[in-house]
């Protein structure tokens, strides 16, 4: 059994438990290296992910997996991880004597999303996301003298409890009616061509309702902008793109792979969910005027471009939800990490924190603009080919009506993207003095930016990864 296509998951939680023991050592003050060493192990561990991509194996009698699937996804998580941890410096310092162990909860998060991605049984995939809620409940309410993140915290801890708690009773309600958590074994338990015995479309019931609190899609979206504006800028950004991506991994799991026999009692649920959080994420945030806030309402709105892809079901639909996963990692934690900047600078994140940013720090105000442009689907940026994929799903599904939403609201967010862009380059600047920008956030922000471009006019290998990695039902 090749137990070393595993060691990508024990290598993030021996580094975060080894960053955490360096960081109690070196108290009161945080050891310097805790940073380096962070980055380090996690860009040996995205190495080996990409040098072992095409590997593939089956633990535990299927208990867990590790193919393309939950490579292309460990690939996203260690991304996203990187750029977090590289844009972070300047915030993180406020952490103070607790700084270690804000790269630990940041690392056994990341290491929960990886589980759940590879998870090939419920209660695997269950441990994998309460290892990355636990962590997000801490790391939301980090800033203990901040009102706001408390409260963030506190509000993360209640729902998502109640939300995992709903999901769990929909995973016994499921092995009730399968005799097993695992998902080949549902998967031919439930494939018979009769109809779905009620406990079982209540579970799938019970079980979509959970996943939807964890991407945030509407009516289940009502922790997202309180938390997203509470929690420490770079944790939201981690939350906003990484815990969402986690979420959609385990979605498909559960659903082409377990349950695909079903596809007709689910699909048309996760459309009309997919419209109704397009819509109302994207009409919300139009009234905002906490950039903060508003890119809380836009990743509502990009969850339900990514449920548009999973209603779809097909394989343009399937592959548009990984294309999309990935370059919205770039797009979001680039948007983000000028955010970041300007708070720091500022000390508030308010539309009129961005005034004269196009004068006092050129290089920001160009990549926070070509990210908001690529969330909004403006070609030639990689969320356009990202969205033609999603929505192309949509039609050779049948749901032309999807589509149709789906692109009369794209239209509609450039007004409120464009909003940020105004204030940068138009707003009254009441500072001239330039922003100060670390190198490594200065990578990061080039990284994002020439992902952005380059997925955008050149989208074939990102698309053919995504078409070898999907799950088909």
């Amino acid at each position: 059994m090749p137990y070393g296509l595993l060691a990508p998951e024990i290598a993030v939680t021996s580094l975060g438990l080894v960053v955490l023991g360096v960081g109690l050592l070196s108290r009161p003050r945080p050891h310097p290296a805790v940073r380096v060493l962070a980055v380090s192990g996690l860009a040996l561990v995205l190495c080996w992910v990409a040098l072992t991509f095409t590997r593939q194996a089956s633990f535990f009698g299927g208990v867990y997996q590790v193919d393309s699937f939950a490579s292309f996804f460990r690939l996203l998580f260690l991304s996203a991880a990187l750029l977090v941890l590289l844009m972070s410096g300047r915030y993180a310092a406020r952490f103070g004597p607790r700084l270690a162990e804000w790269y630990a909860f940041l690392l056994f998060a990341t290491a929960g999303m990886m589980v759940m991605a590879g998870s090939g049984d419920l209660i695997a995939l269950y441990v994998g996301l309460e290892l990355m809620t636990v962590s997000f409940y801490v790391l939301s309410g980090y800033l203990l003298a901040d009102a706001r993140s408390a409260e963030a915290g506190l509000k993360y801890l209640v729902l998502g409890a109640l939300s995992s708690a709903v999901m769990l009773f929909g995973m016994s309600l499921v092995f009730a009616t399968a005799r097993s958590t695992v998902f080949t074994a549902i998967a031919a338990a439930v494939a018979a061509p009769a109809p779905s015995p009620p406990a079982l479309l209540a579970g799938i019931a019970l079980l979509a309702a959970g996943f939807a609190f964890k991407v945030a899609a509407v009516p289940f979206h009502m922790w997202a902008p309180d938390i997203y504006q509470g929690a420490p800028t770079p944790v939201t950004a981690y939350l906003a793109v990484a815990s969402k991506a986690a979420a959609f991994a385990a979605l498909l799991r559960v659903f082409l792979a377990a349950l695909p026999g079903q596809l007709p009692d689910w699909q048309p649920v996760v459309a009309l969910l997919a419209a109704v959080t397009i819509v109302a994420g994207n009409l919300i945030a139009l009234a905002q005027t906490d950039v903060k806030r508003l890119l809380a309402y836009s990743s509502i709105a990009q969850a339900g471009y990514l449920l548009v892809g999973l209603s779809a079901a097909n394989p343009y639909g399937l592959r548009g939800v990984l294309f999309y996963a990935m370059l919205y990692v770039f797009a979001n934690v680039g948007a983000f990490a000028v955010l970041t900047l300007v708070e720091v600078d500022t000390g508030g994140t308010g539309l009129d924190s961005f005034n004269g940013l196009g004068q006092r720090a050129p290089m920001l105000a160009m990549v926070m603009t070509v990210c908001l442009l690529s969330l909004a689907g403006i070609p030639p940026l990689a969320g356009f080919a990202g969205k033609f994929y999603l929505f192309a799903g949509a039609v050779q599904a049948g749901y032309l009506w999807l589509a149709f939403v789906g692109l009369l609201m794209s239209m509609v967010s450039v007004y409120y993207y464009l909003s940020v862009a105004k204030a940068m380059y138009i707003g009254p600047a009441e500072r001239t003095a330039p922003v100060t920008v670390p190198s490594p956030a200065r990578l990061c922000l080039w990284v994002c930016l020439a992902a952005t471009l380059a997925i955008g006019i050149y989208p074939g290998p990102l698309s053919a990864l995504a078409q070898v990695s999907a799950l088909l039902p």
